[in-house]
Parts: C-alpha cells; sequence; structure tokens
C-alpha cells in the first residue's frame, strides 16, 4: 500500500484554463507588497499541511508539490493505491483536472480530497474521487488507513520559505516552519481558516517544552534560528508561551519567531515578554476602524502598534474591505485608518464569503452570492463575488488596488520601514534592562541591523521619487548615528543593488510576473529504486547480491539497503568497514528491503539487525506478506538500540 499527497499544479499567477493571474502562489507579493514594485517581497511557501500528514502515517508516502501536469502524470505511473489532492477554493477546476488525469492514468488509485476546498458544496458531485476529508487531515487519514488516531503527533522539518527575493536578489535562509496547532476558537465570521478546523483549535504541541525541542530540532536539521509560527492566535496560549520563554531564557537561546497574534493576546502577554522570547515580527489582524471583532475591542490598536515599532517588532497589518457597513465613503475611513496606523507591512483583502463561513451562509440566504462567477476568481485579490450595496464588482477592483497604491505612496517601500523598525528595537529602554534574555536578543538584532545597513545605500539609489529618496536617507542618517559613516564597502553593495535592481524593474516592465515555485518531491518510507537513489546519494555497498546507498536528509542520513540470494559474513563486514569509514554524521533511518531474500536464518539476520541498530535511530524493514509475522516476531526477541517497524510490499 502506498499514498501519493499532492497539491495542484503550477504555473500559478497566469490567466489559462486553470487560473488566473491575481491568483499568484505568493503570500506577500499577491496580498501585501503587491503595488512596491521593484521594492515588493517575494517568496513562496510550501503546502506545510501535506508534510505533516506524511510525517505521521505508517503507510509509505510520497509528498508532491507544486508538480506541472506532465510530472504529476510522470509520478502516477509509478503506482499508488491512493493519491491525496490538496487544494484551496479558486483550484477548484485544477483539482478536477487531476482528478481526471488520475482516473486515465492510474484508474485503480482512490482519490482523496482535502483541503479548504472541500468545504464547496457537493464537492463529491463536482469532481470524481472515493472520498472527501475536511479539517484536520493527520486524524481522519489514519482513521481511514485503520492507523491509530491518538499516536503521537511528530513535527517534520520543513523550511519556512523558499525561493526568497527582493529587488531580484536573494535573501534570508527560509528558517524552519513551526507548527503548534491548527485552527482557532475566535471563530470570526469571515474566517475560512476556523470554521474550516470547526471553531476548535486542535494543538500539535502542546507544552512550551514541546515547542522548545522541535524548535531546536527543526533549526539544526536546517542550520536555522528563525521561526515561522504558522499557528492563527500563536500568544492566545498564554501558558504555553511563557513556558516556551521560560526554557529560552534558561538555555540563551538566540532563537528569533515571526507569529500571528491577536491584539488582546499581545495586551495580555506583554512587549517585554515578547522581546525575551525573541519575537521580531507580528501579523496582526485589524480588520476594521470599528470595533466590530472581538479581538480589538477596548484595546488601543494604533497605541499597541506603535509600543511595538519603538521596540523593534515588524508589524503586518491586516484590513478588511468592502464589509457591510462600507460605503464610497467609509471605506476610506479604514483604509486611511489602516495607513495612520504605520505598520512595516499592510495587508488589504476584499471580504471573500468562502463555503460554509458564516458570511457566505448569510449570503446566499440573502441572495447576495453571485454563485455564476467561477471558484477560480474566488481569491480576495481582484473582484468580490458577491452583490455589495455599495460596490459594483468592477469597482471592488479599483478600490483595492487604489488602497495598496495609497499605502506605499503615504508610507514607502516596507524594505525600508523595518529598517526604521529594527533601530528602533537597538534604542528601546527595554534593551537596556540588566536581564540576560534581553541581551541575547539585542545581541541578535544588533546583528540583523549591522547586515542591512549594507543595503541601504542600493535602496536610495533605486528610490523611485524625493519622497522615498529622502525616507531612506533618513534611515541611513540615523544607522550612520549608530554604526557611523558608511565605508567604501557600503557604497559597493548598493551600486550592486542598483544595478541588479535596475535590472529587475526592467523585467517586470517587460512582463516577467510570475514568481512559481520549483517541484518538491519527498519520501516516506518509500523503498527507492537504485537508478532514483544513485542521483543524489553516495553508494556505500554494490555487488550482484547487495546494494547500499546514503542518502543525505534534513536530519541526517538515510540507508538504504537490498540484499537479495542470502545474507553472508563477507558482506556484512565490508558494509560495516564503509560505515565506520565514511560516516561521520547520524543516520536517522535504515531502510532494508528483504523481499528478494531467497532464505535467511533467525541468527544471522538478528545479528546483523542489532550491530546496526547501534548507527542510527530508526529501522523500517520491508519484506514480504509471508515473511512479515516471522520477522516481526524475532525482532521482539532482539535486543536492537533504536525504534523499528516492519513493512510488507
Amino acid at each position: 500500500m502506498s499514498l501519493l499527497l499532492t497539491s495542484v499544479f503550477r504555473p500559478f499567477g497566469v490567466d489559462d484554463a486553470y487560473g488566473r493571474k491575481e491568483n499568484k502562489c505568493e503570500l506577500f507579493h499577491n496580498q501585501v507588497t503587491r503595488e512596491q514594485g521593484i521594492y515588493s517581497v517575494r517568496y513562496n511557501h510550501r503546502s506545510f499541511g501535506l508534510y505533516f500528514i506524511a510525517e505521521n502515517l505508517r503507510m509509505p508516502t510520497v509528498v508532491l508539490d507544486f508538480p506541472t501536469l506532465r510530472q504529476f502524470r510522470k509520478e502516477l505511473r509509478k503506482g499508488y493505491d491512493y493519491v491525496g489532492i490538496s487544494f484551496i477554493t479558486p483550484n477548484f477546476i485544477k483539482a478536477k483536472k487531476m482528478a481526471e488525469v488520475v482516473r486515465e492514468v492510474s484508474p485503480s488509485t482512490q482519490i482523496i480530497l482535502g483541503g479548504h476546498g472541500t468545504r464547496i458544496p457537493d464537492i463529491e458531485k463536482l469532481i470524481d474521487c472515493d472520498y472527501v476529508l475536511p479539517g484536520e487531515g493527520i486524524s481522519a487519514l489514519r482513521e481511514l488507513f485503520g492507523e491509530d488516531i491518538d499516536a503521537p503527533i511528530h513535527h517534520p522539518v520543513v523550511k519556512a520559505s523558499e525561493h526568497k527575493r527582493v529587488l531580484g536578489l536573494p535573501f534570508g535562509t527560509g528558517g524552519a516552519v513551526l507548527v503548534p496547532g491548527v485552527g482557532c476558537p475566535n471563530a470570526c465570521a469571515f474566517c475560512c481558516t476556523s470554521h474550516f478546523f470547526d471553531k476548535t483549535y486542535t494543538p500539535f504541541l502542546k507544552t512550551g517544552e514541546e515547542i522548545y525541542e522541535t524548535a531546536c530540532r527543526c533549526g539544526d536539521a536546517l542550520n536555522s534560528r528563525e521561526f515561522f509560527v504558522m499557528d492563527e492566535n500563536f500568544l492566545k496560549h498564554k501558558e504555553r508561551a511563557v513556558e516556551l520563554l521560560k526554557l529560552l531564557e534558561k538555555n540563551k537561546k538566540k532563537f528569533s519567531f515571526s507569529i500571528f497574534s491577536s491584539a488582546e493576546a499581545i495586551t495580555d502577554f506583554g512587549v517585554e515578554n515578547m522581546l525575551k522570547m525573541g519575537i521580531n515580527y507580528v501579523w496582526l489582524g485589524v480588520e476594521s476602524k470599528r470595533a466590530i471583532f472581538e479581538k480589538t475591542q477596548g484595546i488601543d490598536v494604533k497605541k499597541l502598534m506603535t509600543r511595538l515599532r519603538q521596540n523593534g517588532i515588524m508589524v503586518l497589518a491586516s484590513s478588511i474591505l468592502f464589509l457591510d457597513h462600507h460605503t464610497k465613503e467609509t471605506i476610506w475611513e479604514d483604509i486611511d485608518f489602516a495607513i495612520d496606523l504605520r505598520p512595516d507591512f499592510t495587508q488589504f483583502m476584499q471580504l471573500g464569503p468562502l463555503p460554509q463561513t458564516p458570511v457566505y451562509l448569510s449570503y446566499k440566504a440573502k441572495g447576495w452570492l453571485r454563485e455564476e462567477i467561477p471558484y477560480e476568481e474566488w481569491h480576495g485579490q481582484h473582484k468580490i463575488w458577491f452583490d455589495h450595496p455599495h460596490f459594483t464588482r468592477d469597482e471592488s477592483e479599483v478600490y483595492l488596488r487604489k488602497a495598496f497604491q495609497r499605502e506605499f505612496k503615504t508610507l514607502g517601500p516596507s524594505i525600508v520601514r523595518i529598517a526604521d523598525t529594527m533601530l528602533n528595537g537597538l534604542e528601546s529602554p527595554l534593551y537596556q534592562k540588566d536581564n540576560p534574555a534581553l541581551r541575547v536578543q539585542f545581541e541578535r538584532l544588533r546583528e540583523r541591523c549591522r547586515i542591512y545597513f549594507y543595503a541601504l545605500t542600493g535602496f536610495k539609489w533605486l528610490a523611485m521619487n524625493r519622497k522615498m529618496r529622502k525616507q531612506t536617507d533618513d534611515v541611513i542618517r540615523r544607522y550612520e548615528g549608530y554604526f557611523g559613516k558608511r565605508k567604501l564597502l557600503h557604497y559597493l553593495a548598493g551600486a550592486g543593488m542598483a544595478l541588479i535592481g535596475n535590472l529587475y524593474r526592467l523585467k517586470l516592465k517587460l512582463g516577467f510576473e510570475a514568481h512559481n515555485p520549483p517541484r518538491f518531491r519527498v519520501s516516506y518510507r518509500m523503498m527507492p529504486r537504485y537508478e532514483e537513489l544513485c542521483e543524489k546519494a553516495r553508494t556505500l555497498l554494490q555487488n550482484r547480491r547487495t546494494w547500499a546507498i546514503l542518502e543525505p536528509s534534513t536530519e541526517g542520513w538515510a540507508l538504504s539497503l537490498h540484499f537479495s540470494g542470502k545474507i553472508n559474513r563477507k558482506t556484512v563486514n565490508a558494509l560495516f568497514k564503509r560505515l565506520n569509514d565514511q560516516v561521520h554524521r547520524p543516520i536517522q533511518s535504515v531502510r532494508i528491503n528483504v523481499t528478494a531474500l531467497a532464505e535467511f536464518s533467525e541468527e544471522t539476520l538478528t545479528a546483523f539487525l542489532e550491530r546496526i541498530s547501534h548507527f542510527c535511530r530508526e529501522i523500517r524493514i520491508y519484506c514480504s506478506e509471508l515473511h512479515q509475522e516471522k520477522i516481526t516476531q524475532f525482532l521482539e526477541k532482539a535486543q536492537l538500540n533504536c525504534a523499528y517497524s516492519v513493512v510488507a510490499v
């Protein structure tokens, strides 16, 4: 049995039979910095949920993220018992096409639909499939495959972002993603995430200690100390956050966290605690000037946001346009309110009645929903798909674009604003306190500012107008006041950035807009073919009856062994000699294929496994169904130094 988990196919951000150019596979350039031209922050995120599911099943699984349609067809030909397709509402037509391809290429494969798109009414009739599993996917698939739904959750090692660019230049390492839990009990009427998870919060990491240990493990694997925390309201779980803070203080960790949190939760946790923890960025839902949501009631959002930025914490403020109370006058009040908060980043989203949210159900009952509009246009960055009493669909596109343009014209590039915010942190009185945790975080912030200083000259030379040049020049003067006058290296770096930035500006003018992610393919518990391994791995041993391949992974090495005929002492000794000589990092897992063994003795195989168990953390044996029970029985008697499992193939 095997499972293929896949996202929908690329390209994204183009007008074709399957999508729209406005629906880019980029969080920031699509919804935040979209009108900032060359200053727009460009990067992609992986489909994190697929990796979580794959990590927490026993079934051999492959994750195929952002394939082309041709790559998807090729993967299907390898033969899978199940294919899980994850999609959001605007990608409905892509998911439908992929299901058709499955029926064509691999008719015996069963199709599972997952993701937010499964909330579309009668989705099982619209897309040819065998199962529809909305909501949290790990327990749903465990139940489907007869696995233990209460088994512990193991957090995968996944980069937070990929393909990061600004001004056409790569920046940052991407960091690691942390997902402490999914869902949100706040249940805002517009929020598809909250209602997708049935208005409940499901913790994957239940304690601060679990978050700390996971952060250390993922950070070590990716050689990073930066974490993007995918949790709808991270600080709302205060007891867990405080426990994490104490462990970070105790171990003097120089971690930095980017989080989502509400104004109420931030106020309760406190800005000083955020600095001690290393929180350097927060996504804060403002939504509207009117306190129509519980999370902002009784809180001076502007005062809170100013305090965050004064202490070096970057802020993204999100706002919703075309709410019920918006007219052509009041909508500008909300736009100007969001701008007046002076955040580092601003998200403007059109109100989007997505399936099964209270807004969707209400608008459908009132007859406001424009259900004839194809799902490809239900993404919130072009035109609304409902009848608003004061705006036509065409007007909604214009107002949204003008909101972003006014924000950029008033506040300037976000990459300049964050330079200002970071220096605020170095001058913050909170960092001057005699506190070890604050000293650790102060040094981290100082080093980040010192590096960022080299970029500011390039930002100035690329400025689009006098106001932007003055804004950047003012920030440069502040940095010079702290670090001293710019040196030759600052000007050389600026010249290089200006050259590349102008080339990138030309590229955008010529219409090269799409920033598509590459394809990712990750296998879990699969016994790979020898030819596939040789492309990226090290051959330790290869002869007529045995081959051993070392494959690099994010957490160490994975050793794949294939035996045929019988296991003999000479082959085993040769293998261990090469392991001792060539392997200087821990082996995460050993995958042993014994399906082709003509004979084996309990004594020989047990001795081999006991010896190999000292090299690794996990052993997985692939065998025929005929031998599965026998091998399991004598493994239970063996003195293994690691975890093990037996899989029938």
